[in-house]
């Protein structure tokens, strides 16, 4: 069985109300709910939450809730730990877990082909722990990163040689080669969150081997100024207030 876990909970500081603001016309979490739901292999989907909204959006969508315990609800709660404890909820039921799909509500940049694709490549290559959508970021390079010091001088985050030699630096955001970061949607297996101590940091949940399905401009939305790019990534899926790219 394939099982999608939406993790959202109901207070956000930098943005309030994220979840369920409305772009396009739905709430920002019902466009991972749209993926999962029209991915040709994922059977149940969950989510977890403290947010009576959040629930009631869920049931208008047909998807089963996990009421998150408030514990795992605060700005310090790890987002691994809700993980690990949603699906234990789902194991607990009996279910026999193939793959989870972990997924946030605020994260609206997911398709249902992109967690076939991972479904179907951690299917063919049992060497992949995991499987995780990833944007290009060369603007955001490591060797661009700085730290702000006591006076208020700027200096590197970490030194430079620990990414790249000295001499292949430049101004130019591309000299460094392509860099992505995951932008929000991961496919595990179970072990990855039985083991989730053995993973690979930060995001402990991948495993140690995690597979790259491509993606572009995403990432899950934290602040009230990136909503615009969820529009625009939206709109060229072919998403509408009317419509969407499924059938």
């Amino acid at each position: 069985m394939i099982i999608a876990l939406v993790l959202g909970r109901g207070g956000s500081v930098g943005f309030p109300g994220k979840n369920t603001y409305k772009v396009l016309g739905r709430p920002m979490m019902e466009y991972p709910i749209l993926a999962a739901k029209n991915s040709k292999y994922v059977d149940e989907i969950y989510v977890s939450t403290d947010s009576d909204e959040i629930k009631q959006i869920a049931h208008e969508n047909g998807v089963n809730v996990i009421d998150r315990p408030e514990y795992l609800c605060t700005k310090e709660a790890l987002h691994e730990d809700a993980m690990v404890h949603g699906y234990n909820y789902i194991k607990n039921l009996g279910k026999d877990i193939e793959f989870i799909i972990l997924l946030q509500c605020n994260g609206p940049f997911i398709l249902a082909k992109q967690i076939d694709e991972g479904i179907e490549v951690l299917r063919k290559q049992k060497d992949f722990d995991s499987a995780a959508t990833v944007s290009k970021y060369n603007m955001f390079s490591p060797t661009r990163a700085r730290r702000i010091d006591a006076e208020g001088a700027i200096n590197n985050f970490v030194p430079i040689e620990t990414f790249v030699e000295r001499s292949k630096v430049s101004c130019d955001k591309d000299s460094q080669g392509d860099v992505y970061y995951t932008d929000g949607t991961f496919i595990v297996r179970p072990e990855c969150l039985e083991n989730i101590q053995d993973g690979m940091l930060p995001y402990k949940w991948m495993g140690k081997k995690s597979y790259a399905i491509m993606n572009w401009g995403g990432l899950d939305v934290d602040v009230a100024w990136q909503v615009p790019q969820v529009e625009y990534w939206l709109v060229e899926q072919g998403f509408t207030e009317n419509t969407t790219p499924y059938r």
